[in-house]
């Protein structure tokens, strides 16, 4: 999948001139967390979120720094933020330095962006045109639409079959025990035996064993060692863990 296939076509946007309480309002009316900003011949020059709105003159939530931080910070860096909490307009308070992809864009590469840069939207253009915007919602969506087509796991018709696809899922993970793992499965029921040196590979290893069609429940019988000292922890809860 890419962009053009998720993305949000009908794209509702602001103009720089605007004032900033016209851009809080839109927002607002169309449950959106930010506005692409597009100047009157079409052109996107920047974005303005929901979180320009942080820290503002009219809740009185400017930042308030010591005069020595403010002296190391410099009058420039202090200048733009009273420009950001004071400024009337959207052109004052946007992000101009826009991350943008183009309707090609693969899926992959806009989460990337996304995390990279800890955004939550990414226009979409098709050459100089704003043709859309990914939104992370828009990726739970396709997420969702997605799971709801998928055809149904064909269940393992016995426990050898369950256990190879289990041992075949763990080869490909870096962070799997290896040979100090045993998984032994009896009536669909995955008891895990071995040892672990880090107690978040116990939650990986029973969602290796949950994502097999026909898992009915995980045992978890690992042992943490800590590499360290040495100290030796047993499973804290033995018992059944059901498929829900």
């Amino acid at each position: 999948m890419n962009a053009s296939d998720v993305m949000t076509r009908e794209v509702v946007t602001i103009g720089p001139d605007a004032t900033v309480l016209q851009a809080a309002r839109l927002m607002l009316q169309h449950r959106i967390s930010g506005l692409p900003v597009v100047d009157g011949e079409g052109n996107l020059v920047g974005v303005v979120s929901e979180g320009d709105f942080l820290r503002r003159r009219e809740t009185k939530t400017e930042k308030r720094r010591s005069r020595w931080l403010e002296f190391i910070m410099g009058p420039g860096k202090i200048a733009e933020e009273y420009t950001h909490t004071h400024g009337s307009r959207v052109d004052e308070v946007m992000t101009r330095d826009v991350q943008t992809v183009d309707e090609n864009a693969a899926l992959e590469d806009i989460i990337e962006l996304m995390e990279k840069y800890r955004i939550k939207r990414v226009p979409v253009m098709s050459g100089a045109a704003l043709v859309g915007i990914v939104t992370r919602s828009n990726l739970m969506r396709a997420m969702v639409s997605i799971a709801r087509v998928a055809p149904a796991p064909q269940s393992p018709k016995d426990d050898g079959a369950i256990r190879s696809q289990i041992l075949a899922e763990l080869e490909k993970q870096h962070w799997a025990p290896g040979s100090s793992l045993d998984v032994v499965v009896r009536d669909g029921v995955v008891e895990l035996f071995g040892v672990i040196t880090d107690e978040r590979q116990r939650d990986a290893l029973r969602v290796v064993c949950e994502n097999v069609a026909g898992v009915q429940a995980v045992k978890d019988h690992l042992c943490w060692i800590d590499p360290t000292s040495g100290v030796a922890l047993e499973a804290s809860d033995i018992a059944e863990r059901p498929r829900h």
